[in-house]
């Protein structure tokens, strides 16, 4: 007699696309995600389940969040799945044991700090569920260090996010940019890395067992952060502060000589940990410039180009180089020698906390011994949204033809600082007056402060050397 068949019930499976390529690709750092809705957590789940059958008791798992809420709503849908195949919760320390003997941690990472918690730790996959909640990838970097199996289980790291938020940047440089979807390539530090794309039309799911979720979001938050939820196009700002009035086609021009009647000076924000800022400006008097095709052309008075930057980084998003205030100054009196030869740079405004006494040390005085002077910048109260509100108003003007308003413009050889962080700055979700603090702000703040100055003396006639 024939056994009657084994009526087995499915408990979670890929969903055809994005989710499938997920669980079958084999590169080492996978960037999966792109818009709200687009199965994420799924497909971290389903990933670590793939890893745990393949490996068993040599798979060692943990996934992150920024913070325990966040955590929770991972762990919310893991007892939907994980205790219907065998696998034993253990609360006080958040851990799951699945039933080939693989274990899976719950962590959250509030900060860089916290990474130090886990030296020693070795784990064959890691996973960060919405990636871009951290400003930077430093903790992310520091804590890739314990991926390492001692039993050859093939390393794997997964990340999840959505275009807009505090990470937008260094998530889009890092695996946005360098490929298209579904290429891999190669990493700096030689790994080999991914970006596969998943929207909400791809979570099937969803669109069947709640018709409406798109609909919701569409009345859920004003335009820009809808677009970017439902589109997930890492090209288009999420909430940018300037999204709305930036087109790299206007704002950004090929460098043209500067007429000798322009006055030309710099603004300054200060880092050390994080990068400093400094940006050259040219300001139009009215006069004609010859552009690079031989072609002249006037723009109104007082109208801005930042003609050179110099953005003080590692490489690295957001991530300053240390380079002591006196070093600064001594590079910026050298790049202004090649920049500018036989032309005059004019103080402009800096950060206001290179003013303050320290401990004995003043940074704004520490570069003034070496020749580099500044101006206070505007710190009044609500400066920070009326700077804002200003780059906007000249960014605006410059979309006018024939333009009547002062505008702003970059050369487009300005790229660390200004093209790579200012057009993608995303607005504070809770004070969408003003940008995001934790975002790469430090370009943007030197170009603010450079918008509200204005010079303590006037210059009645055509300044010239």
């Amino acid at each position: 007699m024939s056994e009657e068949p084994v009526n087995q019930s499915v408990i979670w499976q890929p969903q055809p696309g994005p989710q499938e390529m997920l669980l079958t690709c084999p590169v080492e750092e996978i960037f999966f995600g792109g818009a709200r809705g687009g199965g994420k957590t799924d497909g971290v789940i389903g990933s670590w389940l793939g890893h745990a059958g393949r490996h068993g008791a040599h798979a060692r798992g943990i996934v992150f969040r920024r913070s325990m809420s966040e955590l929770d709503e991972v762990q919310s849908r893991m007892m939907e799945v994980f205790p219907a195949l065998g696998a034993r919760y253990k609360a006080a320390i958040r851990v799951w044991e699945m039933p080939g003997g693989a274990v899976l941690r719950l962590r959250f990472l509030d900060s860089d700090e916290d990474a130090t918690k886990y030296q020693g730790h070795a784990y064959s996959w890691m996973a960060f569920d919405e990636a871009g909640n951290w400003p930077t990838p430093k903790a992310i970097d520091q804590l890739r260090a314990c991926l390492r199996s001692v039993h050859g289980v093939p390393i794997q790291l997964i990340l999840t996010g959505n275009p807009g938020g505090v990470g937008h940047n260094w998530l889009k440089a890092r695996y946005i940019d360098p490929a298209t979807p579904m290429t891999p390539f190669q990493g700096p530090d030689g790994s080999m890395r991914v970006f596969i794309p998943s929207r909400l039309e791809d979570n099937r799911l969803l669109m069947e067992k709640d018709s409406q979720y798109a609909n919701r979001l569409k009345s859920s938050g004003p335009a820009w952060l809808v677009r970017a939820w439902l589109e997930g196009d890492w090209n288009t700002v999420a909430g940018g502060m300037f999204d709305d009035v930036y087109r790299p086609s206007v704002h950004e021009v090929e460098p043209f000589e500067i007429p000798r009647s322009w006055i030309i000076d710099r603004s300054f924000d200060w880092g050390s940990s994080k990068p400093f800022s400094v940006c050259w400006w040219a300001e139009s008097d009215g006069t004609e410039a010859t552009l690079k095709d031989g072609t002249k052309k006037s723009w109104p008075r007082g109208t801005l180009f930042q003609v050179a930057e110099w953005y003080g980084w590692n490489g690295q998003p957001n991530e300053g180089c240390r380079m002591l205030a006196v070093e600064i100054a001594r590079g910026i009196l050298e790049k202004e020698k090649d920049i500018f030869p036989g032309r005059k740079v004019v103080p402009g405004p800096a950060d206001n906390s290179i003013f303050d006494a320290e401990n004995g040390m003043c940074i704004a005085d520490d570069m003034g011994r070496i020749g580099v002077h500044w101006e206070r910048s505007n710190k009044s109260p609500g400066s920070r949204r009326t700077g804002w509100e200003a780059m906007r108003k000249r960014f605006k003007a410059c979309l006018t033809s024939p333009m009547e308003e002062p505008g702003l413009f970059t050369f487009n050889t300005c790229r660390s600082g200004f093209i790579r962080t200012v057009p993608t700055l995303p607005r504070d979700q809770h004070n969408p007056e003003d940008v995001n603090t934790a975002s790469e702000d430090h370009c943007a703040d030197s170009v603010r402060y450079r918008c509200l100055y204005v010079r303590a003396v006037a210059f009645s006639q055509p300044f010239r050397l």
